[in-house]
Formats: structure tokens, sequence, C-alpha cells
């Protein structure tokens, strides 16, 4: 599976990395929503998206929306790596697209059921 993570902190795209490629996922990197969309034309087949809200250039939810815009990502399931955590953000970000939330700081275990819930298959746990 082909997974892209769109966020302008390096620490925390090396995190997320970090917990997702021991999934066997092949892994692609964005610093903003630009790049992440560039990053998309170049790898059509991606199929999850990590995306974090509060980026410079564009930001998480517009980056949603471009994405969903296109009738070929309307598979992908995108999950939103964030701060934000009210529930007019949760809306708002829901009414863009976004399949499901994931609040700063978070653990390994959250990511993972997270992932689960949004119908991402994964290798049993050891």
């Amino acid at each position: 599976m082909q997974a892209l993570i769109v966020d302008d902190s390096r620490a925390m795209r090396r995190i997320l990395r970090k917990m997702i490629e021991p999934l066997g996922l092949q892994i692609a990197e964005a610093e903003n929503g630009i790049e992440g969309l560039q990053r998309l034309s170049e790898h059509p087949k991606t199929e999850l998206v990590f995306v974090d809200w509060n980026m410079p250039v564009m930001n998480g939810i517009d980056f949603v929306k471009a994405l969903r815009a296109n009738p070929l990502n309307i598979q992908t399931r995108v999950l939103m790596v964030t701060s934000e955590n009210t529930l007019a953000a949760i809306m708002l970000a829901l009414k863009a697209g976004v399949d499901e939330f994931v609040m700063k700081p978070f653990t390994s275990d959250i990511l993972l059921e997270k992932l689960r819930m949004i119908g991402v298959s994964l290798p049993p746990v050891e």
C-alpha cells in the first residue's frame, strides 16, 4: 500500500514514518499541501494520506478539499493528524473529506486503531 505523509514538521514526519513503516507501507512525504498534491500526482496509487492541519503554503483542510475534488482520489483514506481538537474543527475537517482524526500527542496503538477504523488492513499484532 502506498501512503503519503503531509506535515511541515520533519520530526512529525519521522515519527509517523517510524510507526507505519513496519506495516509494509511504501511512504512518500511532503512539507505542505501543495507538495502533497504534487506527490499524489507522482504516486497516483496512493491509498492512504496522513495530513497535518496547520502548515504554511497550503494547510491540511485546503489540501483535503483539493484531494477530494479529484475523482481519482475518492477512495483515498485520509487521516488528519493534528492538535486541533474542538468540535467545530472536527466538523470542518469531516466536511472537507477527512475520514478520521488522530489528536496530537498520540501513541502507535491509537494510530493503528484509527487505521483499522477506516478500513486499512493491517498485519496481525505480534
